[in-house]
C-alpha cells in the first residue's frame, strides 16, 4: 500500500504584534529617561587615577570655578522632595519670604551661586536659561560664610540618611576658596568629603603601576 505524502507548508509568522511591542518599549524609555542637565559653569577638574563614579543621589556637590566663586548643588534624583526640604529650611532659617511658586522652582536649578539677598531674584528667572545667568557665587568669607547654611539645610533634609559631600574645584581655583568650603563643612561637623577629579591613566613607573602589575602575577600563583 503506497504511503500518503502530506504536503508541507511554509511557516508564516505575523510580526505586526512584535513591531507594536517594540515601539511601545521604545516610547516608554524615551519618555521615562531623564538626561543630566548641562552644568551652567564650566569646570576643568584636576586629574587622578580614581575610578569611583560621581553619585547622583543623597549627595551635596560644592563647585568652585576659576574665579573662586562657590556654587551649591543637591543631588537627589530618586527623591525630589529633598529639594523642597532644602529650600524650605533656607527660607525659614534666613527669613527670606519666598513664595510657594518661587520655592518650587528651586529644584529646576542645577546649581545655586548667589547670596541670600539675591535668591528670590534668581528663583524668578527661567531655569532653562541658567547657563546665561551670571551668578556671583555664595559668600564664603569668615564673617559671612553662607555656604554653612546651605550645608546645614541639606543635613536636615537628609536627616537619618547617608549624605555624601563632594567638592568639585577647577584646577585653576585658589586654595583660600577651598579652605572656606572645608571650614563650612567642619562647622557642620562634616569631616569626610570627596574630591571630584577627571579620570587619568596610572602614571608610568609609579608605585600604583607597580602594584597593579604585581596583583595579576600574584593571582596566577
Amino acid at each position: 500500500m503506497p504511503s500518503v505524502k502530506i504536503p508541507r507548508h511554509s511557516t508564516h509568522t505575523d510580526m505586526t504584534p512584535f513591531v507594536d511591542v517594540a515601539f511601545l518599549i521604545l516610547s516608554f524609555f524615551i519618555m521615562a529617561t531623564k538626561f543630566k542637565p548641562p552644568e551652567p559653569v564650566k569646570i576643568t577638574t584636576p586629574g587622578s587615577v580614581s575610578s569611583q563614579k560621581l553619585p547622583q543621589n543623597n549627595a551635596v556637590l560644592i563647585t568652585i570655578d576659576t574665579a573662586d566663586k562657590v556654587y551649591f548643588t543637591v543631588l537627589s534624583e530618586k527623591d525630589k522632595t529633598k529639594y523642597d526640604d532644602v529650600i524650605r529650611n533656607i527660607n525659614t532659617e534666613q527669613n527670606l519670604g519666598l513664595t510657594e511658586a518661587e520655592m518650587s522652582v528651586y529644584k529646576q536649578f542645577y546649581m545655586v551661586g548667589v547670596p541670600f539677598s539675591s535668591l528670590k531674584e534668581l528663583l524668578n528667572k527661567d531655569p532653562k536659561q541658567q547657563g546665561a545667568i551670571i551668578q556671583p557665587g555664595i559668600p564664603k568669607d569668615t564673617a559671612n560664610n553662607q555656604l554653612y547654611w546651605w550645608i546645614n539645610a541639606a543635613k536636615k533634609a537628609f536627616a537619618g540618611e547617608e549624605l555624601k559631600y563632594l567638592i568639585k574645584g577647577d584646577s585653576e581655583s585658589k586654595y583660600p576658596a577651598l579652605f572656606a568650603v572645608i571650614e563650612a563643612l567642619k562647622k557642620n561637623e562634616q569631616f569626610k568629603y570627596h574630591m571630584v577629579t577627571s579620570l587619568e591613566g596610572v602614571p608610568s613607573g609609579s608605585e600604583l603601576e607597580k602594584y597593579n602589575r604585581a596583583v595579576p602575577a600574584r593571582s596566577k600563583e
